[in-house]
């Protein structure tokens, strides 16, 4: 990396511009807008989302281009678990949301939401651990404490039991404070960085500052599966792979990268597509029985015609594309 990029012209003719509606509110969207590109290889998502600079969402669109005119590593596994998403929902939804994931062993459950308190959390994620008794939970924060409260949170979350909590404060100095203090305190709950690695110049710098546990890694904020790849052996640390609400066809590329990790000890966060209500493939990406079967996810052309954006709207995502090409790293 990097790698030759096709023109900006032959990227704008296989633009697809689609809006997905969504089951239930994540991230505070109930749609989903992402561009997909057709290449000679295969598709690739550039869907990065619209408050990113255009600087941030070109790795966006390096991730994309590799999947449609490069394509993937060879696997070394074709069958990649992956962990159900709960929102951060009111507990008596919990069952609900689950029941579209089937059978799990693993759950991340988002918390700090703003607006909300920390008694929700805890009853969300004791909902989860009352429907799935001996399942893996994990909690996201995105960022959503201070120090303080992130102890005093992850304290009386790690109740149930946590496998660990994923950025817990925004970060890399406050991620190695809660760790510590934790720590001292006794709570094994592990932390794993997530933004701090994917926002930041130096994603090795969480590494280095012994700030996490391990890395949360998903392939379009990091530039492609390649990238990911040369990151996480960089760090010499453990990685789940995790997705950015893609669709199947963003699925793919997590799931490419899944299986091309020398060694994959946690569930993947790429059961996302059980977020929408519809998909771009006629067979979406989801787990059966726990698990992802790795597979081609080719775009349905009826599918692109009925979620199709407003005019407006493409010419947006086009623009967009536009400025991110020029903020691409140089070529080879």
């Amino acid at each position: 990396m990097p790698f030759p990029y096709p023109p900006l012209e032959e990227l704008l003719s296989s633009a697809r511009v689609v809006v997905l509606p969504m089951r239930v509110k994540f991230r505070g969207i109930l749609e989903r807008e992402t561009l997909l590109l057709r290449g000679p290889l295969g598709w690739g998502e550039f869907g990065a989302f619209p408050e990113y600079g255009d600087a941030e969402a070109s790795r966006w669109l390096v991730a994309a281009i590799e999947a449609g005119w490069h394509g993937f590593p060879e696997p070394l596994r074709t069958s990649i678990p992956v962990n159900a998403t709960v929102p951060a929902i009111t507990a008596d939804r919990v069952p609900e949301i689950l029941d579209r994931f089937g059978r799990v062993d693993a759950v991340k459950v988002k918390v700090a939401e703003r607006g909300q308190t920390l008694d929700d959390d805890a009853a969300r994620v004791a909902a989860v651990r009352a429907a799935l008794p001996g399942a893996a939970i994990r909690v996201d924060a995105n960022g959503g404490w201070d120090v303080p409260t992130a102890v005093v949170a992850l304290t009386r979350l790690d109740g149930v039991g946590l496998e660990y909590a994923e950025q817990p404060v925004p970060d890399i100095e406050g991620l190695a404070e809660v760790r510590r203090r934790l720590r001292a305190a006794g709570v094994p709950v592990l932390i794993a960085a997530d933004e701090s690695v994917r926002k930041e110049g130096d994603p090795l710098k969480v590494a280095r500052a012994g700030a996490a546990d391990l890395l949360v890694v998903k392939v379009a904020p990091l530039g492609g599966v390649r990238r990911a790849l040369e990151l996480v052996a960089e760090s010499g640390m453990p990685a789940v792979v995790s997705s950015a609400l893609d669709t199947s066809v963003g699925i793919r590329a997590g799931l490419a990268l899944a299986a091309a990790l020398p060694e994959l000890p946690y569930a993947c966060g790429l059961g996302t597509v059980s977020l929408l209500s519809a998909d771009v493939i006629g067979t979406p990406l989801v787990a059966d029985d726990g698990a992802i079967t790795l597979r081609d996810a080719v775009a349905d052309e009826g599918l692109l015609e009925q979620y199709a954006a407003p005019a407006e709207r493409r010419d947006w995502w086009l623009a967009r594309l536009g400025r991110a090409y020029a903020h691409l790293p140089a070529r080879v």
